[in-house]
């Protein structure tokens, strides 16, 4: 599935992520992400594969696509008006009907005449409420149940956790040191098209100044170059703190990475994700670069060669950027010591799935909610104890160090923790 192309695209359009993630989610159920989907009950009643009836509306040969009844596309567009008007849009475009950055931005156009939908879009913070508006508003499927309702938001998290991180910062500490850099690379990604024109950047700086102490006593205003602070909210928000040092400042920060014995200056090294990449833009390309940093982003994923870095600040946005290993620019790195957080007190792994189950009713007097399985383990910060009655998503079941039975459950379609199965029943 094209999730990534798509998720990039409406950023840049200005939906929130979770709005995002509930179109992902529906475009999954649809069509699978497959711009060139052919409804599968129409292929062989057509006698076409996804790509020969692809081939046959663009050449001409075949003249009945907006009067078939077939779905297509990433939307599964059926409707004769809406089918023409996808063809007639392809055409001025001068692209094929399959093209998904021409489905994309027909997609784009049919949302912005749903206004009820576009504001939801443009400021929910809840995928389940994105996804439920994007299909009765938008998809209008026949099969507009609460199961159908559940698959699709389920689909918008299973994406979030795929391109965002499956660690949230209210997780357990019970993880590998791959999912520990995620939980900071996924506070990062998650402000991604947060931007300065729209104040929308705010809420990392606030995060920053609400942490204390504050670096060299000093309160980042608005208006100020964000880019360390940017790095250092992503610390705050994944509570490694101790493990990232919080400064507002690119040259400060590296010397604070150097107290610890996590900065490298290597031009072999090649990064992991939550790395901290420092940048110097007065490099001249010669020699070792060893000037002052003006600039820091976070390692999101190395492909061969090229570096994917998120950055606040850039363009006075949050946004990507791709440089090369020991490219032109790159003062260093700071090494956050993950190692030191993906230890379990038993040394066992454990993998737990995010996906809900089934829906859980709360029937104990206000039970709290763990950060792992077992009565000794704190509560979480978000959400510290349910109200009876309440409803839940139930993930998944592990036994405690006692046997004890304990749900894996997700709260308010965001929120993770365990409860003991004696408070919860299925509804």
């Amino acid at each position: 599935m094209n999730e990534q192309k798509i998720f990039d695209f409406f950023v840049e359009k200005g939906f929130t992520v979770e709005g995002i993630f509930g179109i992902l989610g529906n475009i999954r159920d649809e069509s699978g992400g497959n711009p060139r989907n052919l409804q599968n009950s129409y292929e062989s009643r057509l006698g076409y594969t996804d790509d020969s009836y692809t081939e046959a509306v663009d050449s001409g040969l075949y003249k009945n696509f907006a009067h078939d009844a077939a779905g297509f596309g990433l939307a599964q567009w059926t409707y004769p008006t809406r089918k023409e008007n996808l063809l007639r849009f392809a055409r001025q475009q001068g692209e094929s009907i399959g093209s998904l950055d021409m489905q994309l931005a027909f997609m784009y156009q049919e949302v912005k005449g749903y206004k009820k939908l576009f504001a939801i879009l443009s400021t929910t913070d809840s995928i389940r409420t994105a996804s439920d508006a994007f299909m009765t508003q938008y998809e209008r499927p026949a099969d507009q149940s609460e199961s159908a309702k559940r698959r699709r938001a389920a689909y918008g998290e299973e994406i979030r956790d795929k391109l965002v991180g499956a660690i949230r910062p209210d997780d357990t500490e019970n993880i590998t040191e791959e999912q520990a850099r995620q939980k900071v690379v996924s506070a990062a990604v998650s402000w991604y098209g947060r931007k300065e024109a729209d104040g929308s950047h705010r809420i990392i700086i606030d995060l920053y100044n609400d942490n204390r102490p504050l670096a060299r006593g000093y309160k980042v205003r608005y208006t100020d170059a964000w880019c360390a602070a940017f790095g250092s909210a992503a610390a705050i928000a994944a509570g490694y703190t101790d493990i990232i040092p919080t400064e507002c400042g690119c040259g400060q920060m590296i010397a604070a990475f150097q107290a610890m014995g996590r900065w490298v200056e290597n031009d072999t090294y090649i990064p992991a994700p939550g790395d901290y990449i420092f940048y110097d833009w007065d490099d001249s390309g010669v020699g070792d670069n060893t000037g002052w940093p003006e600039h820091v982003g976070i390692v999101v994923c190395v492909t061969g060669n090229m570096i994917r870095v998120i950055e606040g600040n850039k363009n006075d946005a949050v946004g990507y950027r791709e440089v090369m290993v020991n490219g032109r620019y790159i003062r260093g790195y700071g090494i956050p010591d993950y190692a030191s957080k993906a230890a379990r007190s038993d040394g066992i792994p454990v993998s737990l799935n995010k996906v809900p189950q089934w829906i859980g009713r709360v029937t104990g007097e206000s039970p709290n909610v763990k950060k792992w399985a077992g009565t000794m383990y704190d509560n979480i910060k978000s959400w510290p104890s349910l109200s009876k009655e309440s409803l839940v998503d139930v993930c998944d079941s592990i036994k405690a160090g006692d046997d004890s039975v304990w749900y894996y459950i997700r709260i308010d379609g965001r929120i993770y923790g365990f409860v003991s199965s004696e408070h919860i029943c299925e509804a």
